[in-house]
């Protein structure tokens, strides 16, 4: 018996969003980085990723790049947050490749590559207006001759990053920067750098219409790999499933109960005063199910007609007046997960994970096994 809450994780369909992706990529040239940082590296996970055709597993944090190599995974790894000078040895041990965009990280990256006799490789991130890592397009050439003095580490592409912090969206005109600062640095040094990464899910779209600029051939690819999803265009990916993740708490309350809290209001637990609607005397049920398990603005029940109303450290509330199936003390409800909701399931080790993969005439044959990444 599963234990609740718990995290169903289908298999065959991640594998299905990897193949899709990637075929549509590789149309064009481009290779696909599986990015593994939203499901917190579960290797049952990066292993679909793997076998749904990608060759690089990237990741932002060391302890789920090295999750990735001590399970036996078959592809090489890519850290894709900038470093810390207090990790740059474990970046050698865990990551064949990472994203960089200061100086003195990438020389003691230099030293420890040398140290431990290999080759670090290294993309330079360039900053194309979403204000989060990367050099000013202007430093490059200046950069460009640092980098080139350090032995232990070498340059084998530029990258960009979008959508993250400030919303800039790609277009075919900024990754054509990126193209032409590319081709000025390979004017100026006689060099040909053979990855130019030119974003993540959000340039699919590009892709998609036939506009993405010739020479990106990297994209670095995680939620829509993992959910099916283009979340900064609220679009599903054509051909891919978006129920890979489904979350299941249960039901340890149920009441009816009036829909405005009665008494003087203040803040709330986490500091913020509730905005209730009042619509009269409303059925409710408690889940045990919080705000330390999952990120309450990203989950979709399954059921219609059932409404979050919202939730404390360990309780949710929904609303199922209108629902029309009797809902009782220890049954499940069911939801669908946003990245935001998978990013926090995934890390809460109070939630169990179970995976599923495919059984006869094309159903989910469940897998008795957990993952727990304490």
């Amino acid at each position: 018996m599963k234990r609740n809450p718990h995290l169903d994780i289908y298999l065959e369909k991640i594998k299905i969003n990897t193949e899709n992706i990637k075929n549509l990529c590789q149309k064009h040239g481009i290779e696909v980085v599986g990015i593994t940082k939203g499901c917190c590296a579960i290797p049952e996970v990066g292993q679909a990723i793997i076998e749904g055709g990608i060759k690089i597993l990237g990741d932002s944090r060391i302890e789920n790049l090295k999750r990735l190599k001590k399970n036996g995974l078959k592809a090489e790894t890519m850290l894709i947050r900038i470093p810390m000078l207090s990790e740059v040895d474990r970046v050698i041990d865990w990551a064949d490749i990472s994203l960089n965009s200061e100086i003195s990280v990438i020389n003691l990256l230099s030293q420890a590559a040398l140290k431990k006799k290999t080759v670090h490789r290294i993309i330079l991130m360039i900053d194309l207006g979403d204000l989060r890592e990367g050099i000013m397009p202007d430093n490059t050439l200046e950069m460009m001759g640092e980098i080139r003095k350090l032995s232990g580490v070498k340059l084998i592409g530029l990258g960009a990053n979008f959508c993250c912090v400030s919303g800039v969206m790609p277009t075919r005109e900024n990754l054509n920067k990126l193209v032409r600062l590319t081709e000025e640095i390979e004017r100026n040094f006689q060099i040909n750098l053979e990855v130019i990464s030119g974003g993540d899910t959000s340039v699919l779209k590009l892709v998609e219409d036939n506009i993405i600029p010739e020479r990106i051939n990297q994209l670095r690819v995680g939620v829509g790999i993992l959910l099916g999803q283009d979340d900064v265009r609220l679009r599903n990916i054509a051909g891919t499933f978006q129920d890979t993740f489904i979350l299941t708490g249960e039901v340890i309350e149920i009441k009816d109960k009036p829909s405005l809290p009665q008494g003087e209001i203040g803040l709330d637990a986490f500091g913020e005063i509730p905005v209730l609607q009042d619509l009269g005397i409303r059925k409710r049920a408690i889940l045990a199910l919080g705000k330390q398990d999952v990120h309450l603005g990203s989950l979709i029940p399954l059921k219609e007609r059932i409404k979050i109303i919202g939730a404390s450290s360990d309780h949710l509330i929904i609303d199922v007046t209108d629902f029309e199936e009797n809902i009782k003390v220890g049954d499940e409800v069911r939801f669908r997960l946003n990245y935001p909701a998978l990013l926090s399931t995934t890390t809460s080790k109070y939630i169990k994970k179970y995976f599923y993969r495919k059984g006869k005439n094309n159903g989910y044959k469940y897998e008795r096994k957990e993952f727990n990444i304490y």
